[in-house]
């Protein structure tokens, strides 16, 4: 074991955990300075030289990165999703991923339960109304949106953060359906096949993770299943949609509208489709974005690092690839 680490992080972080990594006797820190995140070809030159990388969910770490870096020892990163990453490499070289699942549960259901209440009540339509100045006189029929008390929503998914969202919908007087691949029954969620839940749903709200079995899970043919009027809302990870059909289905008027915080390119381009599209509502992937969240993120991040780098077991270390 090396007397000192050579560590890598690719975005300086909320919190004081980065100052806490390079105070570690044992670590000599670098933080790409931007700006935003580095290219790949920084990343690829850096490979050789790294005992330790803390990256982020734009950081794509690749095959090619594992076969350069010959001296890494652990991989952090700052995020749940791991789609960035290629695991596979990662595990053919014995390269243990840490990742920061559990502290953004109750941060992420909060956005989607507030993406939810906006795209039914409309109200960034009503916001942009306003700051243009074109509201008139009140009408009955201005802005009329969708009740969310009384609807029934449905769960893709129904881990940590398909469970808390299901409790914030139980306390708004929803029906709750789930539907998992791997059966997993909830208390006060009925379970559902992924068609009945398609037929069935006022919203449809997303919490899988991104795999090659899920991406593009919500295709034209599910969209088409679902129930007319209906909303859609995605705060799990873009490539499960299949966004040019997503605006093909709101522009038919089949359904209501979708409310997303991730897309399949990210940033999202300002030219892109879903922008003029009506009854959409776009966050910029923000849903683990509170100031205490992202700081616990960091903090878990680092303690990945810490104990990647000293031959520790991870706290909270990818499953096995595959």
């Amino acid at each position: 074991m090396p007397d000192r680490f050579n560590v890598w992080a690719t975005r300086h972080l909320p919190g004081r955990a980065l100052e806490r990594l390079a105070s570690a006797p044992d670590v000599d820190l670098d933080i790409w300075s931007g700006p935003g995140a580095p290219p790949a070809g920084e990343l690829m030159a850096r490979a050789p030289d790294l005992d330790g990388l803390l990256c982020t969910l734009v950081d794509r770490i690749d095959a090619p990165w594992f076969d350069a870096a010959a001296k890494l020892r652990v991989l952090s990163s700052y995020s749940v999703g791991l789609d960035h990453v290629d695991l596979l490499a990662a595990a053919a070289h014995g390269i243990p991923v840490g990742h920061t699942p559990g502290v953004l549960v109750e941060t992420t259901a909060d956005l989607a339960f507030a993406l939810l209440l906006a795209g039914a009540r409309r109200l960034p339509e009503g916001e942009r109304l306003v700051r243009a100045g074109e509201w008139g006189t009140w009408e009955p029929d201005l802005l009329l949106g969708h009740d969310v008390h009384g609807a029934t929503l449905g769960l893709v998914g129904l881990g940590a953060i398909g469970q808390a969202v299901a409790r914030r919908a139980q306390g708004f007087g929803m029906r709750v359906l789930g539907w998992t691949r791997s059966g997993r029954t909830v208390p006060g969620v009925e379970a559902a096949s992924f068609g009945d839940l398609l037929d069935s749903a006022d919203f449809v709200s997303l919490h899988v993770a991104l795999t090659g079995e899920t991406r593009g899970l919500i295709d034209a043919a599910a969209l088409a299943r679902m129930k007319p009027g209906a909303f859609l809302i995605n705060t799990a990870r873009g490539g499960l949609v299949d966004e040019s059909a997503l605006a093909d289905a709101l522009d038919a008027g089949h359904l209501a509208g979708a409310a997303l915080d991730v897309f399949a390119q990210e940033p999202l381009p300002a030219d892109h489709r879903l922008l003029r599209t009506r009854g959409v509502t776009v966050a910029p992937h923000v849903g683990s974005a509170t100031v205490a969240t992202r700081a616990r993120m960091a903090d878990l991040a680092v303690d990945n690092l810490l104990a990647g780098l000293r031959s520790e077991p991870l706290p909270q270390q990818a499953p096995p690839a595959g």
